[in-house]
């Protein structure tokens, strides 16, 4: 006989008032489910992660939804979130209910080093405070004042990663080309914060982002560039509820309306046949879709061709909500799924705009031994290689 479990009201209640205010609409249709993209994979966390039973279970404050496999198995992909039919915020009940779970002392083996350099180092990496700029050498990279447009906010994985460095320097070197106002504050940045605060330790993320908002204002900071979507997120939905106002843009939105302007050209031609993955945090969960696209169509020889599922039906790389730091096993990954779609599609390049995105298909692209016949790259590395003579 199975085990009867005791509804809890005070747990749901406790939920709830962790963000999840939407937890009650659900009416458990089942859809979200369907969607998610656990469901085109197969093994040990495809089987345990349901997400509309996740919902049902904190509903109810039952035990059985805090295991690692379910309640940190979620990508916060947006997929369930962007076709639910009763418009539940499902992520921040997923963000909520890691909340509680966190506050209690719980925090997945995997994830516990990252929130540990994030409080001693600003940054999940491991990497010192005063390396954090270390890519920026030989660049001439000004140092952000009041009169400077723009602050560059360049991602922690495109601070510390050795491979990610190549997305920070080709977007300064595109900028630079450009006549863009820009300057930098690395070296005395947080992170963003936004994947902690998804990971569900909201203490910590408040700490980075006030640390972020006093340095930003004490600046003069009003507009800012990211080069990832994660912290295009984080400035433009997490901050403002801190009083960090700004006006905030990926690179790519930037460098689309230069091109437009005749600001940016590309004049080294690229034969080669290249499709894109729409990023999670740069479509869905912000709706950027044709900048990218027309700024690859503007590269002289390239021809782009579409994936299968594409723009707000992208498959997810599986690195959103700290899974990127996450042991799947091989065969599971939905970053093989995609670099699989590529090779179906004969193209020659598979480009996103997502350092998260980078690290995941260019470990499935190796995994898959692929190499041979698919290249990955960022979109500025791209563009950089057709906009300036040797590239990178």
């Amino acid at each position: 006989m199975d085990e009867i479990k005791e509804v809890s009201l005070d747990m749901r209640d406790y939920i709830v008032s962790s963000g999840a205010e939407t937890l009650s609409w659900c009416m458990q249709c089942g859809l979200c489910t369907n969607l998610c993209p656990w469901r085109q994979v197969t093994g040990e966390i495809s089987e345990a992660f349901n997400i509309r039973k996740m919902q049902r279970l904190g509903q109810l404050g039952l035990e059985g939804f805090e295991g690692e496999n379910i309640l940190f198995a979620c990508v916060t992909c947006g997929m369930c979130l962007v076709n639910c039919p009763r418009k539940v915020e499902i992520i921040d009940n997923v963000k909520s209910m890691r909340n509680t779970t966190v506050a209690a002392g719980f925090l997945p083996a995997t994830l516990r080093p990252i929130a540990g350099s994030l409080h001693a180092n600003g940054n999940p990496w491991a990497g010192p405070q005063e390396k954090r700029a270390e890519w920026q050498e030989g660049l001439n990279i000004p140092a952000f004042t009041e009169d400077t447009e723009y602050l560059l906010y360049v991602c922690c994985t495109s601070n510390y990663d050795t491979r990610s460095k190549k997305i920070a320097k080709s977007v300064v070197k595109l900028l630079q080309k450009a006549g863009v106002s820009f300057g930098v504050l690395t070296a005395e940045e947080n992170c963003c914060g936004e994947t902690i605060r998804k990971i569900g330790d909201e203490a910590l993320f408040t700490k980075l982002a006030e640390s972020n908002i006093k340095l930003f204002n004490g600046k003069g900071v009003k507009k800012i560039i990211t080069t990832s979507p994660h912290c295009l997120f984080a400035f433009k939905k997490d901050y403002p509820e801190l009083g960090g106002e700004y006006e905030v843009m990926h690179y790519a939105e930037l460098l689309g309306d230069l091109l437009k302007e005749g600001k940016l050209t590309f004049s080294e031609e690229l034969a080669k046949k290249v499709t894109f993955h729409d990023p999670c945090y740069l479509g869905r969960h912000n709706e950027v879709y044709d900048p990218q696209r027309e700024l690859l169509q503007a590269v002289p020889g390239v021809e782009l061709v579409e994936l299968g599922r594409t723009k707000n039906k992208s498959l997810c790389c599986g690195g959103g909500g700290g899974r990127v730091w996450a042991e799947v096993p091989f065969g599971e990954r939905f970053g093989e799924l995609r670099i699989n779609d590529a090779v179906d599609k004969k193209a020659d390049i598979l480009v996103t705009a997502c350092p998260y995105c980078i690290a995941m298909l260019d470990d499935a692209c190796a995994g898959l031994e692929k190499g041979d016949v698919l290249q990955v790259m960022e979109l500025s590395e791209l563009l950089c290689s057709a906009s300036l003579p040797g590239g990178l």
